[in-house]
């Protein structure tokens, strides 16, 4: 993967996770998980511009302060995913002008159904993680972020 430097023209979409601290606090904080912690680092070291994906919430910005949940995508029909990526789409449309990809550190249930709509707008899609298991994803997230 190219590194990137803060390329404006990038947007990192990081998905949410389980572990999360008890109390509200900025989404970054929010979410207690090494993955999620790796994530931020590595696009944070990038100077990216990056989003949360949220099951419960849809997109968020890593200052919005959440309460915890416990929503996930698992739980969601695929009537409600049809749902919730409609309105992922609606929450990023303003975020979007001058992005020419979008970079999605979430699995699959997070990106799948944005990959068409993203790509109809032009945006180029990475999804790096896709083909790797968590084992792989830690170490790759490990790797990068130390660059």
């Amino acid at each position: 993967m190219m590194r990137n430097s803060g390329c404006v023209s990038t947007l990192y979409l990081v998905s949410c996770v389980k572990g999360k601290r008890a109390e509200p606090l900025p989404a970054k904080e929010l979410y207690d998980s090494t993955r999620f912690k790796l994530c931020r680092r590595y696009v944070e070291g990038l100077g990216g511009r990056w989003l949360i994906l949220s099951a419960k919430h849809g997109v968020v910005s890593p200052e919005e302060v959440i309460a915890p949940y416990d929503t996930y995508m698992g739980s969601l029909t695929i009537a409600q995913r049809r749902r919730w990526a409609d309105g992922v789409m609606g929450a990023l449309e303003p975020h979007l002008g001058g992005v020419r990809r979008v970079c999605f550190l979430a699995g699959r249930d997070y990106y799948g159904l944005l990959l068409q709509p993203l790509e109809r707008r032009g945006v180029a899609v990475e999804t790096p993680l896709a083909h790797m298991r968590q084992g792989e994803q830690m170490a790759w997230l490990k790797k990068e972020a130390q660059r």
